[in-house]
């Protein structure tokens, strides 16, 4: 099983522990770490073109989307965490690939951290739906 992970880097602090839930997920359920390709784009708005990407070469059984938005004063939240989801969502439904959506949606930074430390970690979740996807679709 080949895996793909697009991950942001915009608020590191958080998205590295939900890449590190995801691989530590990945690779208790015995996906080789040879198999799985990391890419760090800038921010959650550039996910989508890094997923469409990837799902264009076929090469890979699942992605995994990575990145975290906290709401700040002005409305680009509510704009960034739509486009994003809408355009995973596309993606996933063209190239009929399953895309596990690691993507945090906050108020505040706590709320991201407790999502992306030990217990709770949605990048562990998102690992865990891709591949029960894969296994469903064969």
């Amino acid at each position: 099983m080949k895996i793909a992970v697009v991950v942001s880097r915009f608020n590191d602090d958080v998205t590295n522990g939900l890449l590190q839930g995801a691989m530590e997920s990945l690779l208790e359920n015995k996906v080789k770490e040879k198999n799985i390709k990391i890419i760090r784009v800038p921010g959650a708005f550039e996910i989508p073109l890094a997923c469409q990407k990837l799902a264009m070469t076929k090469k890979y059984d699942g992605i995994i989307a990575l990145g975290c938005i906290i709401k700040g004063e002005t409305d680009h939240y509510y704009y960034i965490s739509n486009e994003v989801s809408r355009g995973i969502m596309r993606i996933m439904l063209e190239y009929s690939i399953p895309i596990g959506f690691g993507v945090l949606t906050t108020t505040n930074l706590k709320e991201a951290k407790d999502r992306s430390g030990k217990k709770g970690n949605k990048g562990t979740e998102a690992a865990e739906a891709v591949l029960k996807m894969t296994e469903i679709l064969g």
